[in-house]
């Protein structure tokens, strides 16, 4: 694995923006493909009401869509190592653009949930493989790249609730087929900017993403991503029924300013807490902060002021995480970063599906108090569990790599971990 800059270096890093266009080609996918995550956002509300279904109903578009994501990211890597990275990132920009359409062309609640899934299913084999080209080949290394893709991130999660919300307004199946739109743009950009791979030398085992939580390090960061999106995806999908807003526009507002925040922290406020206080600092600090902001909708479901306010003063303490969580997975797995990625992807999304359905029954069966103080209770136990990688994170921090641990040696040892992202640096 290659060296990243250490957090606390004197030496200025190179700008994360200035890139190759391949590299912008695939940045430019990643953010209609985050755009996916809050699209539907501005529309749940209307969709419960023009096609009679209930809030827990509705909550089944991010289970599907971020549960398939999830158990399709065991896969992605496998996949990837035979038809190389291009390939895999068509492939997956194809099945969105397919499934975002049929969504749109859908008149059942159950059929856009069903084609939800197979929009997971793309969005698996896409964000795993663009994560991993970006990392190789993007300028600035390791830290930088991060950047670049949280940049992505939240920039996507920022416009998606925007035109979710313009374009529900005329109707519900605009944001489908806007998406879809917009992904067979950015197909096009990464089919003509992106040149051939070479495939990778070594091909990945099924097994290894599974395999690979045997290391504590990988293990524990991934529970605590898995946590933290557990009160992430508790606000991002329940929230909209306790606004008191009917509007689409007025909806992807407020969570456009939810998301812009996510973006500015994710680009400029996790850095710089990170080099001030370090990783683990940062995160224990920013869990116990957003474990608050939840806990205050828990306790003020009933005043929508609040729980807008709370909205999207979140969006600072989502993108801290973002970022640092994400740069601490792949920088304290002492696995190749494919395999810790597709590892962390699967732990992860299996949270952030569940917990909006979950909110959704526990809201219908007991109050609407009770999703959102145990999404505060998630994120408190994630700090608790991050805890007990204290010293690997501040390794990471210092610039110290995490090495592969014995049984792994003789299979790397000659393995290059991201062979097929090599050449699209030097792409003009």
């Amino acid at each position: 694995m290659s060296a990243h800059p250490s957090a606390h270096g004197d030496v200025k890093a190179p700008s994360p923006f200035k890139q190759p266009r391949a590299v912008w080609a695939v940045a430019f996918a990643c953010v209609v493909s985050f755009m996916g995550i809050g699209l539907v956002d501005p529309i749940l509300k209307s969709l419960a009401g023009q096609l009679g279904a209930s809030p827990a109903d509705v909550q089944l578009l991010f289970t599907s869509y971020l549960v398939v994501t999830a158990i399709a990211m065991l896969v992605t890597g496998w996949i990837s190592s035979r038809i190389g990275a291009k390939p895999t990132l068509i492939t997956g920009l194809v099945l969105i653009v397919l499934f975002a359409a049929l969504a749109g062309a859908s008149d059942s609640i159950g059929g856009i949930v069903g084609f939800r899934a197979g929009w997971g299913l793309g969005n698996a084999l896409f964000i795993a493989t663009s994560l991993a080209v970006i990392v190789g080949a993007a300028s600035g290394g390791f830290a930088g790249a991060i950047v670049l893709y949280e940049t992505a991130l939240g920039i996507g999660i920022a416009l998606g609730p925007l035109v979710g919300g313009i374009l529900g307004n005329i109707s519900w199946r605009g944001p489908f087929f806007g998406v879809s739109v917009l992904m067979a743009i950015a197909m096009v950009a990464t089919i003509v900017f992106l040149p051939k791979l070479p495939k990778p030398t070594h091909k990945q085992k099924l097994s290894e993403p599974l395999a690979a939580l045997k290391h504590k390090n990988l293990a524990i960061t991934s529970i605590t991503g898995l946590l933290y999106n557990w009160g992430f995806f508790t606000l991002l999908g329940y929230s909209p029924f306790l606004m008191g807003i009917d509007s689409p526009i007025l909806l992807g507002l407020v969570f456009a300013g939810w998301g812009i925040l996510v973006a500015v922290f994710s680009v400029f406020g996790a850095p710089a807490l990170q080099r001030r206080f370090g990783t683990p600092r940062t995160l224990y600090g920013n869990f116990v902060l957003m474990a608050i902001d939840l806990a205050v909708i828990g306790i003020f479901p009933d005043q929508p002021t609040v729980v807008i306010v709370a909205v999207i003063v979140a969006g600072a303490f989502i993108g801290i995480n973002n970022t640092l969580v994400t740069t601490a997975v792949m920088s304290i797995a002492p696995v190749e970063r494919p395999v810790a990625s597709a590892t962390y992807g699967f732990v992860r999304f299996i949270g952030g599906g569940l917990a909006p359905f979950v909110a959704g029954i526990l809201a219908e069966h007991f109050s609407a108090h009770i999703p959102f103080l145990l999404g505060a209770l998630a994120v408190l136990v994630a700090a608790v569990v991050l805890s007990t990688v204290h010293k690997g994170l501040d390794a990471a921090d210092r610039g110290e790599i995490a090495q592969p641990e014995k049984d792994e040696l003789d299979r790397i040892e000659d393995a290059d971990p991201l062979p097929e992202a090599m050449t699209v640096g030097n792409a003009d």
